[in-house]
């Protein structure tokens, strides 16, 4: 089967459907599992990753920003690259060099190595999400596309809810090298099923010789240095640090060239021009609100159980799990059910009202809220994830242009990694600045000479007398400190939580704006008794 390629200008092959579509589907549940899971592992592993190569916060925090934006800068090439080369040039050999670079990393000592063999690792994880979307596009049948695309977008939430308990379970049984040496295991497997699943392409010299190189390095390189910019901000107070402000004007600038290369090559890359389609563009807004607003589930639930709960990640991990990841073996047939019969914009309405829902309810927070009180919560975030990414994707094939494909796979990942890791920035940037403003608003109702601040401390004191009178004072005065910060925290997530909810509400807003997709292969049949109702309405109307 053949389609117009990214120019219009002649046919692209589409790759020969897969002799064996279920080891493709593997391939893509494991590309899956590692991109997301080496993505949360400088989150949620970092204090370990940090005692054990002996680094300081700034060290950590770069190794951080360069294993993430390193993904950023080659995530949007590689549907081109896939069509240029060939699904197993761009998964299988990478899948290798991977796992070595995996294997290695925990012998590292030397901080300047350590970041170039985190940089190697990103962009080689960077390849693994787009490239197994690719496979599904290209190599599998259509009556597979929908259980296929449905396994590639519920790794986003499965992962989300056991990271966490698979990063404590490495750290505490296995060791924390096996943070990195499950992809020694995993990444081959991987390899083999691309190769199993997939078919042998020739390499498209044709696309090779017009390539435009220029626009890939720019957009590449502008997205992430912002996102470094963003990441670092929140470290350095942002406007008052030069590197901030060098990465975040550089990145502006390179998107700027970029936008002007696509404009002025004879065959340009990803021109823009894409996004000016209504249901694309508002298509890739909701993706990145999504992203947004699924933060409430990645960010702020392990976060309060960690910063206010002081829950290590295993401990969280198991509330995230047992009620977050493995609804999805339920939530996942349900979404693929609604989708062969409903339009996708109902599914996704669905999605984003339990979403909503969810974060209504966590503007309900307070500090004496243990593991278990989330658990309804982490159940409708469960749901908000298996009926939002599936159907936000299925509504935007249905409204693609085949011939512009490529540039639309290369937003689609800007929007779905860059638009999560940014969203991660702003969010802790977001948590900072709200805890400093209610720890002003607290402390000015904790004033010295206070009565009630008096009493307080002297109970606080009496508790603490064993430990000698001077030695009592200095804990009671910083117990109290303590008191204050919890609630100014806890104030801060009831914050984060209110801002995720307004996200969603956008979302729902932009979603009514979505006209009906054309009628194609990916459209829904309605169940019999729907189709017999809009037969009715349209006898009626006629």
């Amino acid at each position: 089967m053949a389609e117009s390629d990214d120019r219009g200008h002649g046919p692209v092959s589409r790759g020969d459907v897969a002799r064996y579509p279920l080891f493709a589907v593997v391939a893509v549940l494991l590309g899956a599992f590692l991109a997301n899971f080496d993505s949360r592992l400088t989150t949620v592993g970092l204090p370990d990753l940090r005692g054990a190569f002996s680094l300081s916060f700034d060290e950590g925090a770069w190794l951080s920003t360069a294993a993430i934006g390193s993904q950023i800068f080659v995530a949007p090439a590689v549907a081109w690259l896939a069509t240029a080369f060939g699904l197993r040039r761009v998964l299988g050999i990478p899948s290798l060099i991977y796992a070595v670079v995996s294997l290695t990393i925990p012998f590292v000592r030397d901080y300047t190595t350590l970041i170039a063999l985190s940089v190697a690792h990103g962009m080689l994880l960077g390849t693994f999400v787009p490239a197994t979307l690719m496979i599904i596009l290209r190599n599998l049948p259509i009556r597979w596309w929908l259980p296929a695309i449905a396994m590639y977008s519920i790794r986003v939430g499965f992962a989300l809810d056991s990271s966490s308990s698979l990063v404590g379970y490495y750290v505490e049984h296995l060791g924390w090298q096996w943070l990195y040496w499950q992809g020694v295991v995993v990444a081959p497997l991987m390899g083999l099923m691309v190769y199993l699943g997939t078919p042998n392409e020739p390499v498209n010299r044709d696309l090779l010789r017009n390539a435009d190189w220029g626009g890939m390095l720019l957009l590449g390189a502008g997205v992430s240095m912002v996102y470094a910019g963003l990441d670092q901000g929140n470290r350095l107070d942002w406007l008052s640090s030069g590197t901030v402000m060098a990465l975040l004007i550089g990145g502006g600038l390179l998107i700027i060239g970029f936008m002007i290369n696509e404009t002025l090559v004879r065959q340009p890359w990803a021109h823009f021009n894409v996004l000016f389609s209504r249901n694309i563009g508002l298509s890739l807004i909701v993706i990145l609100l999504y992203t947004l607003t699924s933060l409430s589930n990645s960010s702020l639930v392990p976060n309060f159980l960690s910063a206010v709960s002081a829950l290590r990640p295993e401990q969280s991990g198991v509330l995230l799990f047992t009620y977050g990841a493995l609804p999805m073996f339920v939530l996942v047939p349900v979404s693929i059910l609604l989708l062969r019969h409903l339009d996708p914009r109902v599914v996704v309405v669905l999605g984003f009202s339990a979403f909503a829902a969810a974060n209504l309810w966590g503007t309900q927070l307070s500090h004496v809220w243990a593991r278990e009180d989330f658990v309804g919560i982490v159940l409708l975030l469960s749901v908000g994830q298996a009926l939002t990414l599936l159907p936000i994707i299925m509504m935007a094939l249905s409204n693609s242009d085949p011939s512009r494909a490529t540039a639309f796979a290369a937003y689609i990942q800007i929007c779905r990694l860059g638009g999560a890791e940014i969203g991660i920035a702003l969010m802790g940037t977001w948590l900072r600045v709200r805890e400093q403003i209610h720890s002003n608003y607290l402390g000015q109702y904790v004033q010295s000479g206070d009565a009630d601040v008096v009493h307080r401390l002297q109970r606080l004191t009496e508790g603490f007398s064993g430990h000698g009178i001077g030695a009592a004072t200095g804990r009671a005065v910083g117990t109290l400190a303590a008191l204050v910060q919890r609630e100014a925290n806890t104030l801060a997530y009831i914050d984060g939580f209110w801002l995720c909810f307004w996200l969603a509400m956008l979302a729902l807003f932009l979603v009514a704006l979505i006209k009906r997709a054309p009628p194609g292969p990916l459209s829904p049949v309605p169940f019999g008794f729907v189709k017999n109702v809009m037969r009715k309405f349209g006898a009626a109307a006629s």
